[in-house]
């Protein structure tokens, strides 16, 4: 079983986050940068499934050099190899572009990803990259296993649970509960010193969006205490300032 893991870097959520250049650009001076939470989840179980010689994993990732320390990271967390496609990851159908054209001919069995990267919380990589590679995408799964060349997934749905039946080769973005966080031992770090790391420079893409701004969260503003006898000055504020009536 041939399974590759699509994996972000990402600030660590303890970060301050600014912008530069007019509000146009992240600043990354200064910001410390982790694996994708999410996406470790995915890697985690891929590791579960090829334990014992049943296969390998592949972990891919869209990002200049700065992102190999994250790489190594997830080779020492059991990971087989590792690629980089060579080019700053500016958007999620970029990102699903240059992952499906490095796997189309890659004979995987199954492609994962995180449900989503705690920077932008878009979820689009694993959808886009199972309509760009043809194959059946679904997301947002709770559990998986293999029976043979079939996967069972689990979602999540208003009420209750859906239980899928998925032939290989698909897509799916993972969520909690698919596998415990793996810590990298002394072992794992030590080989993932020597295991291979392959460098893709990246294909065209049309560019289809841009960013026009950043805003960061307004500030909160002072509370305004109001008379339990004076209903009415509470309905002016909800309603003039509050706007939510």
């Amino acid at each position: 079983m041939k399974i590759l893991v699509c994996i972000s870097n990402v600030p660590d959520t303890t970060t301050k986050i600014t912008f530069t250049n007019d509000n146009t650009e992240f600043n990354q001076a200064g910001v410390q940068f982790v694996l994708n939470p999410y996406d470790e989840i995915a890697l985690s179980r891929a590791i579960e499934l090829t334990e014992n010689g049943n296969g390998t994993v592949t972990v891919i990732n869209v990002g200049e050099v700065a992102t190999e320390p994250t790489i190594r990271k997830a080779l020492a967390i059991g990971a087989t190899d590792a690629v980089r496609i060579n080019a700053v990851a500016r958007d999620a159908y970029f990102v699903a572009y240059q992952i499906a054209a490095f796997a189309k001919d890659k004979g995987f069995d199954m492609i994962l990803t995180g449900r989503e990267s705690i920077d932008y919380n878009g979820a689009k990589v694993a959808a886009m990259l199972g309509e760009l590679l043809d194959i059946p995408s679904v997301s947002i799964i709770k559990k998986l296993d293999v029976d043979g060349s079939t996967a069972i997934v689990e979602r999540e749905i208003e009420g209750g649970k859906e239980v899928l039946s998925i032939p290989f080769p698909f897509v799916a973005g993972t969520a909690e509960g698919v596998a415990e966080w793996k810590i990298p031992n002394m072992r794992g770090i030590m080989s993932a010193r020597t295991k291979p790391l392959i460098v893709v420079e990246p294909v065209e893409v049309k560019k289809l969006s841009e960013i026009v701004k950043f805003e960061t969260p307004a500030p909160r503003g002072t509370v305004k205490l109001v008379d339990a006898a004076d209903p009415e000055k509470l309905i002016d504020l909800l309603h003039s300032e509050a706007k939510v009536i």
